[in-house]
This record gives C-alpha cells, structure tokens and sequence, in this order.
C-alpha cells in the first residue's frame, strides 16, 4: 500500500512538471497565460519548490528553461531508488 502511494506521489508531480512545460510553450503559440488563473498559479506553486534549485545551477540558454527536463530526470531517479528501497524492506 505504501509502495503504491508513494509511486503515486512521484507521478503526480512528474505529470505537474510536464503540464508546467507544455504551459510555458504556449506563449510562443501565441496563447497568452493569465498569471492570476488558478490553474496557471496552481502549476506554478506547485512546481516551483521543484524548478528553483535547478534553475540555480542551470541558467535559461537563448531564452529555453532545461530546468524542467533536468528535474524530471533527477525525479524519476529518485523515485526509482525510493521504490528500490520500499520494495526490497
């Protein structure tokens, strides 16, 4: 039950990650994002705690964030130790 929660957990924010970045593409469809839309702010706190620290070490390059792509791969490395553990205990 555990194993199966915090697996949950993992992906939900993982999917939260990849709606964040399909949001931030949508500017350059020409889509423009009310920053005052609960969903908008909603993908934004919730995925901030998560970008920040990668935005630090890895600035934006000619105006593209790999903040997400990098946070996505440490997430799914991280989840796959934590299962790791939770399955073998």
């Amino acid at each position: 039950m555990l194993v199966q929660i915090v697996g949950l957990i993992f992906t939900i924010i993982n999917w939260l990650v990849r709606a964040r970045i399909l949001m931030s593409w949508l500017p350059m469809l020409g889509v423009r994002l009310d920053p005052y839309n609960p969903i908008v702010r909603f993908l934004i706190d919730s995925t901030d705690w998560l970008l920040e620290p990668f935005r630090r070490i890895i600035p934006p390059v000619a105006n593209m964030d790999f903040s997400p792509i990098v946070a996505i791969l440490v997430l799914n490395l991280v989840q796959n130790m934590v299962m790791g553990l939770l399955t073998s205990a």
